[in-house]
């Protein structure tokens, strides 16, 4: 939902269902959990896996309006700027198993859906392979929505595909601003390599938060700027040369990129090793996350070699030790404030000449180019969102 809930808010809306009767289950917290998830839980060693308890049950039994409706998807596949350029983009697996897994909390003693008359609904969906996401939606909610049809389904998936689109473009022009300003001011900023639902602050913690405080612009793997200039500028030789086929092309340090997340972290952290004001990357994990752990050493490797700072916060579950959290952001803030300057100085020398960012908007692709530049990673025409 972290990365895809703007994709749900425009096809719910496109079939006629109204803002207001659409809700959407608060950030996780203890509380949550405590109030609505205790005893609900089912086995898993993924932590935000567990969170989802209290979420169920908050949409349960923590509503002032009665919901019809519980809808959580079992997402496959992810849309991923990376799309063509990477073996594949499925989700985690037990990610996209969580909806099944957690349910079954809500039925080992009674169904507490049909008790409180919600129909639940979840769906497997192939969110990368947008052909065929029309009919898997159109299967789980002919039922709910009477008289739906495929035709009309197949509409509002494009209203949701380009409702995602859309977002995913101001998060990306809101990180280009940011590395415009930290190159017009010579400032440092930091990159945080996590997945999506780290972005909940139960889940990170908040950590970036923090570190933000300091007065660090921070910016989130999954939303750098994609503009060709920007690209060509940071990867273009790499290209020419044959090192890589293309700027999205991970297969020079990650062989085996079929996870979306896992794919977009490499990238993020080839990319703020290349970007000289990017003077530190904060790497985010939870508890036993099977699809983080090979990557440790892979993206630690490639932001040090850079001499880009590199902290990593794993092992991220329920309990947030604030007394060393703390310590540790004002070491991180300590090394910024003494080495940045020297770390930007640095990358600068080792970069081409005629940076995009110190061009300003000048510099910038229009809207055309950046979809152009979206796509150049090959993505077959026929799964192109109309």
């Amino acid at each position: 939902m972290w990365s895809t809930h703007q994709f749900w808010w425009g096809l719910l809306t496109a079939l006629g269902i109204e803002p207001d009767a659409i809700a959407f289950s608060s950030d996780t917290s203890d509380e949550q959990n405590r109030e609505f998830g205790k005893g609900r839980g089912t086995v898993d060693c993924c932590y935000p896996v567990k969170c989802m308890s209290g979420h169920y049950g908050e949409l349960l039994f923590g509503q002032k309006k009665k919901l019809d409706v519980l809808l959580s998807p079992m997402i496959t596949s992810l849309p991923s700027f990376l799309k063509g350029a990477v073996v594949d983009t499925l989700a985690c697996p037990r990610v996209m198993a969580a909806p099944e897994n957690i349910k079954a909390g809500f039925l080992k003693e009674r169904d507490l859906f049909a008790e409180n008359g919600i129909r639940y609904v979840a769906p497997l969906v192939s969110l990368g392979e947008p052909r065929i996401v029309p009919k898997q939606i159109h299967q789980a909610l002919k039922d709910v929505l009477p008289g739906l049809t495929l035709e009309e389904t197949r509409r509002a998936v494009e209203v949701g595909y380009r409702s995602l689109e859309a977002f995913n473009a101001r998060a990306r022009k809101k990180s280009r601003d940011v590395l415009e300003w930290c190159a017009r001011e010579d400032k440092p900023c930091l990159l945080v390599l996590a997945r999506p639902y780290h972005m909940d602050p139960g889940i990170g913690h908040e950590i970036e938060v923090d570190l933000q405080a300091y007065g660090y612009p921070v910016l989130w793997a999954q939303y750098l700027p994609t503009d060709s200039d920007l690209l060509e500028w940071i990867f273009g030789h790499e290209v020419r040369t044959g090192t890589i086929r293309s700027p999205f092309d991970i297969s020079d340090v990650w062989p085996s990129s079929y996870s979306s997340n896992t794919n977009e972290i490499l990238w993020a952290a080839k990319f703020g090793a290349r970007v000289p004001w990017v003077a530190c990357v904060v790497r985010l994990s939870s508890y036993e996350c099977g699809m983080d752990q090979p990557t440790y050493t892979p993206v630690q490797q490639i932001v040090e070699g850079s001499g880009t700072l590199f902290f990593s916060f794993q092992d991220l579950d329920a309990t947030k030790p604030g007394g060393s959290v703390k310590i540790r952001v004002e070491t991180i803030a300590h090394y910024l404030e003494t080495y940045s300057a020297g770390i930007i100085a640095k990358k600068l020398a080792t970069t081409r000449e005629g940076c995009p960012l110190l061009g300003g908007n000048e510099a910038r692709p229009s809207p055309r180019d950046e979809r152009a530049a979206d796509w150049s990673a090959g993505r077959p025409a026929e799964d192109r969102p109309q």
